[in-house]
């Protein structure tokens, strides 16, 4: 069965930048797109980055633009989300998702993806 697991979220202070990893088994991990969304409490799920199957092609958000980079390790099963510059906007679950094709032109849209992970928490501190 899919599997995705998130790890490196937890306590970083303003300005400061974290990794995210999503191990994925189950699936041909190298075959299809890869993204990463988050939620802070009280608000809706939000779009961050998308990843192309190959890593070529990589979309952000713009909320996050110019401080997240995501990228892959095929040979790993892997997807991370590098994140620079935190601010506390940016505390929430962040769970990475898989895609239902090798991307799409539209990878922002939630139906691309089929299944999510639990989710890891990040928290930034004033």
């Amino acid at each position: 069965q899919v599997q995705l697991v998130e790890s490196g979220g937890g306590l970083v202070q303003d300005g400061g930048s974290l990794r995210l990893a999503c191990t994925a088994s189950g699936f041909t991990f190298n075959t299809v797109a890869m993204s990463w969304y988050r939620q802070a409490p009280g608000k809706e799920r939000e779009y961050v980055a998308a990843v192309s199957y190959t890593g070529a092609v990589t979309d952000i958000a713009d909320s996050v633009k110019g401080r997240f980079t995501i990228s892959r390790e095929n040979p790993k099963n892997t997807v991370y989300l590098q994140m620079n510059n935190l601010k506390p906007e940016d505390t929430a679950v962040y769970y990475c998702a898989k895609g239902r094709t090798s991307f799409s032109n539209r990878p922002y849209f939630s139906s691309n993806y089929d299944y999510w992970g639990q989710g890891t928490q990040v928290t930034v501190s004033a």
